[in-house]
C-alpha cells in the first residue's frame, strides 16, 4: 500500500506493520473527514492492495477485525492479497488464476 506515509521521514523508522497500520488510519480518517466536509459526500467503498505479508499474527488480527468491523457498518471492503490468513477470514473472495493459455480465470469463492 503507497501512502503519504512513503514519504516522510517517520515512515522510515516505522517497521512494514507499522506503516500499514498508519496508512489504514491515515486512509479511514481522510475518508472521514471528506464526508464530513463535503456535504452529501458518501465513501462506502475502500480497496486495499497487500501490505498485509509484512504484519505480524497480532497486528494481522487487528487489522482483520478493523476490516470487518468496517464492513459491518456498512462500507464495502475490498483487498487484494496473497496473505493465507486473510482467504481464511473473508467471506467472500474473488480468486483469480492464470489459466495456461495466458488469460486470468476468475470465480467468486462463498464461505
Amino acid at each position: 500500500m503507497m501512502s503519504i506515509l512513503d514519504r516522510t521521514e517517520t515512515s522510515k523508522t516505522l517497521s512494514g506493520g507499522e506503516k500499514f497500520n498508519a496508512s489504514l488510519c491515515l486512509a479511514l480518517g481522510m475518508s472521514d473527514v471528506i464526508q464530513s466536509f463535503q456535504g452529501g459526500v458518501s465513501i462506502e467503498t475502500m480497496f486495499i492492495d497487500e501490505g498485509f505479508g509484512s504484519l505480524d499474527d497480532e497486528s494481522l488480527n487487528k487489522a482483520i477485525d478493523t476490516l470487518i468491523d468496517l464492513q459491518r457498518s456498512g462500507r464495502t471492503i475490498g483487498v487484494i492479497s496473497h496473505v493465507q490468513e486473510l482467504k481464511t477470514a473473508i467471506p467472500a473472495v474473488l480468486e483469480v488464476n492464470k489459466s495456461r493459455d495466458g488469460y486470468s480465470e476468475t470465480q467468486f469463492v462463498l464461505k
